[in-house]
């Protein structure tokens, strides 16, 4: 029932995105010429840009220290951990592209009943292409799961089923999976629990690595500063 439960809550979210093709792949280009020799104010144009800018903007860069466990036990709840983020967090950012997909959709579908038929036929058709691998997933799967999806889309899954479907189905998925103490309204926040800032740092190694395609939260935090926070473990076990 668990299993059915997170696979309608993905369905929701995903099935409203299908037959939106991804649009606008930057090229990067080189640069193409320098308009001035001045040490001290130059510009650069890229090919086949007529605009000439006074800087390029690079994407962030994080240095990361070894990983320091204080037992053996914390270091096997860490891989653990690492396992079940790596296998799920793809949905998550599934779920964040079909989200942005759904709200581009329902712009050019004007009828209420053109859309209910619409979302039927992706729901359909999405099902017999996912059901079997979101059935497999366990316990702390779905959770961590749930809370990736708030992380990519800054919406709960309940709210996210309470919008796209209606409120009352939501209560019963959020009743049905408290019984396996599971919360569809888990928040990601990895300021203030430890765990979630274990995920994160799970993520950006994932991500440096290029085991993971980056995909960046929309929620408020910096990494940089969730570091400097954790270095030494949670309240109550720090040296």
């Amino acid at each position: 029932m668990l299993r059915i439960c997170f696979l309608v809550i993905f369905l929701s979210i995903y099935g409203f995105g299908w037959a939106q093709e991804s649009k606008g792949d930057s090229i990067k280009t080189p640069i193409d010429s320098i308009a001035n020799d001045s040490i001290e104010d130059y510009y650069i144009r890229f090919e086949g840009d007529s605009i000439l800018m006074s800087s390029i903007e690079l994407e962030e860069v994080y240095i990361f220290g070894e990983l320091d466990f204080a037992s053996r036990e914390d270091k096997l709840r860490y891989y653990i951990l690492r396992r079940k983020t790596l296998k799920v967090y793809p949905y998550a950012k599934l779920a964040a592209e079909r989200l942005v997909e759904l709200n581009d959709s329902l712009k050019h579908i004007k009828k209420r009943r053109h859309q209910r038929r619409y979302t039927r036929k992706v729901q359909k058709y999405i099902e017999g292409e996912f059901s079997e691998e979101l059935k497999k997933l366990t316990r702390t799967e779905g959770q961590i799961l749930v809370k990736l999806i708030h992380r990519q889309t800054g919406t709960t899954a309940f709210d996210l089923v309470k919008d796209l479907r209606n409120g009352w189905r939501a209560f019963w998925y959020n009743t049905t999976a408290s019984l396996f103490k599971i919360s569809l309204k888990e928040e990601f926040r990895p300021v203030e629990v430890h765990e979630d800032y274990l995920i994160e740092d799970i993520l950006q190694r994932a991500f440096a690595a290029n085991r993971l395609e980056r995909q960046k939260s929309v929620l408020d935090y910096d990494y940089a500063q969730l570091s400097n926070k954790w270095k030494n473990g949670p309240p109550g076990t720090r040296n």
